[in-house]
């Protein structure tokens, strides 16, 4: 298994990120805490270390990495343009769970963009991530430390469990702030365009500009601007099936349970209180987006743990303040 160190979040210890750094350094991976999900790193200009992170993840080398930076100049130094609309962005909502897709720059190894002419960019906020980056000085690329198309880990266990000796050192910070993944904007052209939704809302960003929400999936093998733009993605062991409403949830679970079938039932808001049959595991999540992004992934693989045989998750309400979870539930279910 690999080496896991605990490291407060809020004062990581310089001992710990200086180990951490040597293993960079050397070409190693090192999973970390950021607000968004746990990351896998490696030197983003060492090529090498890049394709390790691919094999690690069993990721097809199509998919572009997010470059994981300190600061705007960090990241400006990665592109071969900077427009106007990543300056906004930046300035409003940096350091933070935001990525920006620009075009890259020719010495940045295409590897990291998953061979397009595009790069994804942030700057995380949790102290661990960038106590990282600035004790390494150059940029970290980090998709989620899980295996490909796996659900993301919020916690280090999570790394453990879906990595186990791929990865060479796990930075234990705690669970992550956010749990789900940063939102995508891409900023060329002129338009500001969502890629993939996530922890920053269309509210926020519209208060920033115009802004073109682009919801699609990308054929395996094609290239593609963003991380997870594959149809299927963030995917539990069990299968997930959606439900419309929690009654219909409700009579799904208990179809498969008297069928013989051990089944997690997820829903959403007050707690459940009708009577299951037995091998029907419940799990109820708040009523507030927000914190029902921040347990989703935990809560999945806390019900893949317990060895349910399928998932029944009542759908996200409508509405663009649950976007990233419906995408999320949607993208797993298929």
């Amino acid at each position: 298994m690999p080496r896991v160190v605990t490291v407060d979040p809020g004062a990581p210890d310089p001992a710990t990120i200086a180990a951490a750094v040597r293993v960079l350094r050397a070409g190693g991976l090192v999973a970390f805490p950021t607000e968004t999900v746990y990351g896998l790193g490696a030197r983003a200009l060492d090529a090498r270390a890049v394709a390790r992170v691919f094999a690690a993840k069993g990721r097809p080398p199509t998919h572009p990495l997010i470059a994981h930076v300190l600061d705007a100049g960090q990241a400006r130094a990665l592109a071969a343009s900077w427009p106007d609309g990543a300056a906004v962005l930046a300035s409003a909502l940096w350091p933070g769970a935001l990525t920006l897709v620009v075009d890259r720059g020719a010495h940045v190894p295409l590897a990291v963009s998953g061979g397009g002419d595009s790069i994804a960019v942030r700057v995380p906020s949790h102290p661990v991530a960038r106590a990282l980056l600035a004790g390494l000085g150059e940029p970290v690329a980090a998709p989620s430390a899980n295996r490909y198309q796996g659900l993301s880990p919020t916690i280090a266990a999570h790394v453990v469990k879906e990595l186990g000796d791929a990865v060479d050192l796990v930075l234990d910070g705690g669970p992550c702030d956010a749990g789900v993944e940063s939102t995508v904007v891409d900023v060329r052209g002129g338009a500001l365009r969502v890629l993939r939704p996530g922890a920053v809302g269309l509210a926020r960003l519209r208060e920033l500009g115009a802004v073109e929400v682009r919801t699609e999936t990308v054929a395996a093998g094609e290239l593609r601007a963003a991380p997870g733009m594959d149809e299927r993605h963030y995917a539990p062991r069990a299968r997930l099936l959606l439900a419309a409403t929690r009654e219909d949830a409700r009579r799904m679970a208990a179809a498969r349970a008297r069928g013989g079938e051990r089944v997690g039932l997820v829903v959403h808001g007050a707690p459940e209180g009708t009577a299951l049959p037995d091998g029907v595991v419940v799990r109820c999540l708040p009523g507030e987006p927000g914190e029902y992004a921040r347990l989703m992934y935990r809560t999945l693989h806390d019900l893949d743990d317990a060895g349910v045989d399928a998932i029944v998750a009542e759908a996200a309400p409508e509405g663009e303040a649950w976007w990233a979870v419906a995408d999320r539930q949607e993208r797993a279910s298929r």
